[in-house]
């Protein structure tokens, strides 16, 4: 069977070095708040071209903190809106409403799965106060023309980036467009860590300093809470494993190109739509999505054949149980992406004859 994911090969690659950063944490005897994560925070800053970077325990609370800390510096209020896209995972939106917000949902772009300046225009009410682009399945989002249409509207941009490290545009990463950006670097994404964390990334000062606060009991200073804060605090031997992994991105997302655009250029079968691409460096591929009218039968033929593949997400959040109220609604894009789409293995543990597998097999589908 060609796995979908293993991270266990992939891991492999670099397990001299994450063991020795290991060792290094383990004998330093600080694990909490220590210099392994002042040091990814620098490298993760220099990386992104961001001024600030935080690091929290996985990527919901990098959303949930960038809004609640908006909320304490009083650029949002409960009941204020945000515009988030209809078929994204659900995580983007329960950050807005754990937060007391109200998530507006709108439908993407049928080929490139994202929001665009367009979709989210005809969605902009008085109420409105907050956009959160997602840039979903590794693509940029059209981020210049987002932030034309915030900077015009006085509003705030949050880019959840959970899927798309190191993806550009004209030469600016995700998450240096917006306000602040979200990252989340469980242990399947492109930049993975051993364990679930998260980042945020951005540069505004006052925003900084907030969640540097409310990510650590709401305190600046240890037994002196300025704010009613959590326990979101990115720890030692994840930080030191997220340094170790940063340095094999870039090699992580060239490989990743390469196998998208052999599919790209190889896979020909009818039944099969492949993803648009804006340009080759927009796209870092954290999932390589295709759609088909006939998924369930596809999905059967490449199991049956060995190659195992996901679908990223079967149920859209406006069906989700819980969100009930939303459940009536109707957002059809979305229910046929949800329908339609499945992932293809991608990523540095496959060989190229996996690859030259998965092309044949798709290629030799049939279906009538």
């Amino acid at each position: 069977m060609i796995p979908f994911l293993d991270l266990k090969k992939i891991n492999q690659q670099h397990a001299e070095e994450l063991k020795n950063a290991c060792s290094r944490v383990i004998d330093s005897g600080w694990y909490i708040m220590g210099n392994e994560l002042k040091e990814f925070e620098a490298n993760f800053v220099n990386y992104t071209g961001s001024r600030y970077c935080l690091g929290v325990a996985n990527g919901l609370d990098a959303l949930l903190l960038v809004l609640r800390a908006w909320k304490e510096l009083g650029k949002l209020n409960a009941g204020d809106e945000v515009i988030v896209p209809s078929n994204t995972y659900i995580a983007s939106i329960l950050a807005i409403s754990e937060n007391d917000l109200v998530p507006v949902l709108v439908e993407p772009d049928t080929n490139t799965f994202n929001l665009t300046a367009d979709s989210i225009k005809k969605a902009i009410t008085p109420r409105t106060r907050a956009i959160l682009p997602v840039h979903l399945y590794g693509q940029i989002c059209p981020m210049d023309e987002i932030m034309a249409l915030a900077n015009d509207a006085n509003l705030l941009v949050l880019e959840d980036c959970a899927q798309s490290h190191g993806a550009t545009l004209s030469g600016k990463q995700a998450g240096s467009w917006g306000h602040a950006g979200a990252f989340s670097f469980y242990p399947g994404k492109n930049l993975g860590a051993l364990g679930d964390a998260g980042a945020v990334v951005t540069d505004d000062a006052d925003l900084y300093s907030a969640i540097s606060a409310l990510r650590n009991y709401g305190s600046h200073e240890k037994y002196k809470n300025i704010y009613q804060g959590v326990n979101s605090r990115l720890d030692e031997i994840q930080a030191a494993m997220l340094s170790v992994k940063l340095n094999h991105l870039d090699n992580e997302t060239e490989i990743r190109r390469r196998i998208a655009n052999t599919y790209l250029k190889k896979i020909n079968n009818p039944h099969i739509i492949l993803p648009q691409v804006i340009d080759d460096k927009s796209h870092v591929w954290h999932l390589f999505v295709v759609k088909t009218k006939v998924r369930k039968e596809l999905q059967s033929y490449l199991d049956e054949n060995g190659i195992q593949t996901l679908i990223h997400y079967p149920i859209p959040p406006h069906k989700q149980k819980a969100y009930a109220d939303w459940n009536e609604l109707s957002y059809p894009i979305s229910e046929r992406l949800h329908q339609e789409v499945i992932s293809l293995p991608i990523g540095s543990h496959l060989t190229d004859a996996d690859i030259d597998k998965i092309i044949n097999t798709i290629n030799a589908f049939l279906y009538n």
